[in-house]
């Protein structure tokens, strides 16, 4: 056998034992992101369009979005209120769009939902986004997610991630992504969670209650620019290397609830989740 060969399979070999050592980690994200924001709310002092795609399913997922004031409103306290409904036996998914462009800073998402025990199949995501810049940038995603990624017996619910992250073997990125071991009753009451987003370095942190910065600390992490520039590879496309992407002209903080692959609740109930407020610290 060859030396190439050899290598190439101690390299295949190692990726496997890595996976097999974490947690079950998410799919690529679609880029299927034509869609209509004809309806808005204002949440957190910001006005955020609501996604609307009930007649063709959109990423992530994909799934169905709605607009619905069933899936997607606010209470009488101004908590932002996303839901997955099932209508008729189609399952509608929520999703909200800041207005404002954002870019290097804090982001602050202030919860109220229990994102412990989520339902295997169900996806919490707090983000951001630029669908001008996938080339460039790998569309500027810094991501905070909550969920179990299909694996019910996943107990290590927060994700955080930067872009490019890529979790199919030869190339896994795993030093992208972090599932960081934390006590689960902390986050099944309220709980505050951030990232911090510089050119050099970005750092995660979430406490306990909704205070911001608080004074139990539940989970942190950091991705500095001394990682291995990636690509990012969707929808048949591949960008740029990079390390830690910038934030491009068109970049929105995002918040949205969602099945992974479309794939309707385990327990087929309806999903809610509840956030006190956003924040934006330049």
């Amino acid at each position: 056998m060859s030396t190439i060969n050899i290598k190439y399979l101690i390299t295949f070999s190692l990726a496997l034992v890595l996976l097999s050592c974490k947690q079950s980690n998410p799919p690529l994200k679609p880029i299927i992101e034509d869609t209509t924001y004809d309806s808005t709310i204002f949440f957190s002092g910001i006005k955020w369009y609501i996604k609307s795609g009930l007649n063709n399913k959109l990423g992530p997922g994909p799934n169905y979005f709605s607009n619905s004031s069933k899936n997607v409103f606010l209470d009488n306290s101004g908590n932002l209120h996303l839901k997955i409904t099932n209508e008729n036996g189609k399952w509608n998914c929520a999703e909200v769009i800041s207005k404002d462009f954002f870019g290097y800073g804090t982001y602050v998402f202030k919860l109220i939902s229990n994102v412990a025990d989520i339902e295997k199949n169900v996806v919490y995501g707090f983000f951001t986004w630029d669908n001008n810049s996938f080339l460039e940038q790998a569309n500027s995603e810094v991501d905070i997610e909550f969920s179990k990624w299909g694996k019910s017996s996943d107990s290590l619910t927060l994700t955080q991630s930067v872009q490019p992250v890529w979790f199919n073997i030869p190339a896994p990125y795993i030093e992208r992504t972090n599932h960081p071991q934390i006590n689960i009753n902390k986050i099944r009451f309220p709980s505050s969670h951030a990232f911090t987003w510089t050119d050099s370095l970005i750092t995660w942190k979430s406490y306990e209650g909704t205070d911001y910065p608080g004074t139990n600390l539940i989970a942190s992490w950091r991705f500095d620019k001394n990682n291995q520039a990636r690509t990012k590879l969707e929808g048949g496309k591949e960008s740029n290397p990079i390390v830690i992407p910038k934030p491009g002209s068109d970049t929105h903080a995002r918040i949205n609830l969602w099945l992974l692959n479309g794939i309707a609740p385990s327990d087929n109930k309806e999903v809610e989740l509840i956030v006190k407020e956003f924040k934006f610290i330049p």
